[in-house]
């Protein structure tokens, strides 16, 4: 399906094809980073506290930002802006999806983590309506509602098995959804370099604040593993940790500029699907780090949730053929936070 309508949609010149394919290859790469990510987060969840962890990928990402982009992009003068609110609420929706998703991988398997995250294409196309005016298909709502029902599944309601952190990148999904919802808005009067560098800034501020009021240890738990993740007390890096902490803020910043790259160069309806490749990615580095598999009844949920997230992609190709599709795949969550420009200045 995906191949019939690239072939029919995209000029194959031989320079045609060789952007379409390193157009691909950026977002397979971006993909196996972002999970990179992931997993080295996870692998560290049980001696650091989130914010600690979050606050020097957001360095890394930021010095990135300031030492390459900004001299490409007028210096100092990207930091202006007349939606100085607007920017802080939308820092406030990355910020908020970024840490309910790595608090769910305190507690979750990945792949369980990851999937559940996959909701938010659906959560897009169904706030489009209200929020944006969009016209929703039937067709898009019955792939919205068999991702919810994926969703039912893998919560597992009645099974006496349910685990509370699986809200958290349910309600990750839905501040990713509010972000792309801003996006649209903002996009048109602030650049992407804007956006980023103030994205940036909020996660810094807001890592810090939670350093001064959580790093001390005062409301430090160790009864549930999301909570300590949140909790635990600031401690210095041991040395054999510190390549993981460089490998997270490394990986987070190439995936971000490898995303960046695909968007770029290609149009979104091709590139979103490949990012899916996080699922089986996600599936990978849970059995090969953690010695996790999912089970019967979360494979169903995945496979529900993945195939509506990918049908509401490709059927808005089909729909608005020209403008790229409002419900693109999540990976784009991680660029957002670490410097991604996904958008065409």
């Amino acid at each position: 399906m995906l191949v019939d309508y690239m072939s029919n949609t995209i000029d194959t010149t031989a320079n045609d094809r060789r952007i379409l394919l390193l157009g691909i290859a950026s977002a397979l790469g971006a993909s196996c980073f972002f999970s990179i990510n992931d997993t080295a987060i996870k692998f560290l969840s049980g001696g650091y506290a989130l914010h600690e962890i979050v606050l020097i990928r957001s360095l890394i990402g930021l010095s990135v930002m300031m030492a390459i982009v900004l001299p490409s992009r007028g210096g100092l003068a990207a930091f202006r802006t007349r939606r100085l609110g607007m920017h802080l609420v939308r820092g406030g929706f990355v910020v908020t999806a970024n840490l309910c998703f790595f608090l769910a991988l305190a507690a979750l398997p990945i792949a369980d983590a990851v999937a559940l995250f996959f909701v938010a294409p659906l959560l897009i196309t169904a706030l489009s309506v209200p929020m944006l005016g969009e016209k929703v298909g039937p067709r898009r709502w019955a792939a919205v509602g068999m991702g919810l029902l994926g969703v039912i599944i893998m919560l597992r309601p009645g099974m006496g098995i349910f685990h509370p952190a699986m809200l958290l990148p349910l309600f990750a999904a839905f501040c990713y959804a509010m972000l792309h919802m801003l996006t649209r808005r903002m996009g048109s009067t602030e650049s992407s370099v804007t956006l980023t560098l103030y994205v940036q800034l909020t996660f810094i501020v807001v890592c810090i604040l939670s350093g001064l009021v959580l790093g001390g240890g005062a409301f430090a738990t160790e009864t549930n593993l999301s909570l300590a993740f949140l909790t635990r007390v600031w401690v210095w890096p041991e040395m054999g940790d510190w390549p993981i902490l460089v490998l997270i803020g490394v990986s987070s910043v190439m995936g971000a500029l490898l995303i960046t790259h695909a968007y770029r160069s290609c149009e979104a309806a091709v590139v979103a699907p490949f990012e899916y490749i996080s699922m089986p990615l996600a599936i990978l580095f849970g059995l090969v780090v953690f010695g996790e598999w999912p089970d019967p009844v979360a494979w169903l949920g995945i496979a529900l949730i993945c195939g509506a997230g990918l049908y509401v992609v490709w059927r808005e190709t089909r729909v608005n053929p020209v403008d790229p599709p409002l419900a693109s795949a999540p990976g784009n969550l991680r660029s957002s936070a670490v410097g991604g420009l996904n958008t065409k200045d």
